[in-house]
């Protein structure tokens, strides 16, 4: 019998609602808006997507460090991320998420600055496709890219939750 390898999640209460976070041994794999009971649909997609034949497995003491960093992300003491990440996506998700994860603590790009950024001039709603698909908001700053004109557009987790992000950055007065 081969034993199947874990992702270890737990839930941590925040300014913006519940968030279920996950991590293999690798690193955070996703984080999810909502407690596992509302995410848990969303969750089992994504293994089956990536075909990850893994077990869930509730375990606080394995999620302390990134809880801590986002609690104090929260509190505005923290300003970037010291996590491993062990990102699941296509080729070009991945060097997006790697675009997105540059913008800096209360910046903002928009998508076709990440196009222009990563060589794809003409891709802007193909980055706008892959940000939508990022498993780590928040850790890689989705809610950093805006659009073209300025306003906020899209986010996985609502407009209401992007705003607080950016809010919380000192960002929101930057943007029309």
């Amino acid at each position: 019998m081969v034993k199947r390898p874990y992702i270890y999640y737990a839930e941590m209460d925040s300014p913006i609602g519940v968030l279920t976070i996950g991590k293999t041994e690798r690193g955070i794999c996703f984080i999810e808006f909502g407690s596992i009971k509302e995410t848990c649909s969303n969750i089992d997609t994504w293994l089956k997507k990536r075909l990850m034949n893994v077990e869930l497995v509730e375990d606080f003491q394995q999620l302390q460090e990134p809880i801590c960093q986002l609690e104090e992300y929260f509190r505005g003491e923290r300003t970037n991320f010291d996590l491993p990440i062990d990102l699941y996506g296509t080729r070009f998700q991945t060097l997006v998420w790697n675009k997105v994860k540059d913008i800096y603590y209360g910046e903002t790009r928009s998508y076709k600055d990440i196009a222009i950024e990563i060589g794809a001039p003409k891709a802007v709603r193909a980055i706008g496709g892959a940000n939508n698909q990022n498993p780590v908001p928040i850790i890689i700053p989705c809610h950093r890219v805006i659009g073209s004109n300025g306003s906020m557009v899209g986010y996985g987790g609502g407009l209401d939750k992007k705003e607080y992000l950016l809010r919380l950055e000192g960002a929101i007065e930057k943007i029309s």
